[in-house]
């Protein structure tokens, strides 16, 4: 299984690009990784995971969702095996657009260990995150689903983010808690980091930005800043 350092910076497409204009973030994110030394997380399309894996050398590819069967019958399921041979290290369980009842959510975590994924986790509540985490998955994002994609500014107020990282790590201190949910700006990313998430990602702040690049620039920056002020604050 791939190994992440935090903190971390996590980019999704979900379905606002796709073909040329996913490779060509994907190309971008690859360098700005390299160039602030910081993982950085790209959950991809499913029809693009192979070029961005071809073409990128840093970057942490996660797929969208997978299917629990194995090689055989099963047309137009997410094959686990297909996504590992694509180049995927990981994948979304339970995001707000597609979600998954708790014994789904436990089978595909199965699944998941077999093909040796990361798993990334959402939560829509409090109550949520703590159930997913007796699953123990590796990161679990939580986020309230009105903030998802609203490209408005709102975000998760901190009250929601130190008692969600609270409840997480009281029963697995060893998940990764990432904050994304309505992420526009670089200093929403340094914040929430501040504040004890080991990652920060954004999915519409990115894609639907007039400059989609240097916004994901700006947030991976302000990842590496965080970094470095929440090293020097632990030494």
């Amino acid at each position: 299984m791939k190994k992440i350092r935090t903190p971390f910076f996590e980019i999704g497409t979900k379905n606002y690009i796709y073909g040329d204009d996913v490779l060509k973030l994907a190309i971008a994110a690859d360098k700005m990784a390299e160039k602030y030394d910081i993982d950085v997380l790209m959950t991809t399309p499913y029809a693009d995971i192979r070029r961005v894996a071809e073409n990128t050398k840093n970057l942490i590819i996660i797929a969208p969702y997978m299917d629990t069967l194995y090689p055989g019958r099963g047309m137009a399921a997410v094959l686990p095996e297909s996504l590992k041979a694509a180049g995927a290290h990981g994948v979304v369980i339970n995001h707000c657009e597609k979600p998954m009842s708790l014994p789904q959510m436990k089978e595909t975590i199965k699944r998941a260990r077999e093909m040796d994924f990361i798993v990334f986790a959402c939560a829509d509540t409090t109550a949520e995150a703590q159930a997913l985490a007796h699953l123990n998955p590796d990161i679990i994002n939580p986020e309230p689903s009105e903030l998802i994609g609203g490209g408005d500014g709102k975000v998760s107020d901190m009250g929601f983010v130190k008692n969600t990282i609270d409840a997480i790590k009281s029963i697995n201190p060893n998940i990764f808690v990432e904050q994304a949910a309505g992420i526009t700006t670089g200093k929403q990313v340094y914040d929430f980091i501040m504040a004890g998430s080991e990652g920060a990602g954004a999915a519409s702040g990115i894609c639907n930005a007039k400059d989609p690049i240097a916004v994901m620039e700006e947030m991976i920056k302000a990842t590496k800043q965080a970094k470095d002020d929440l090293e020097k604050i632990n030494k």
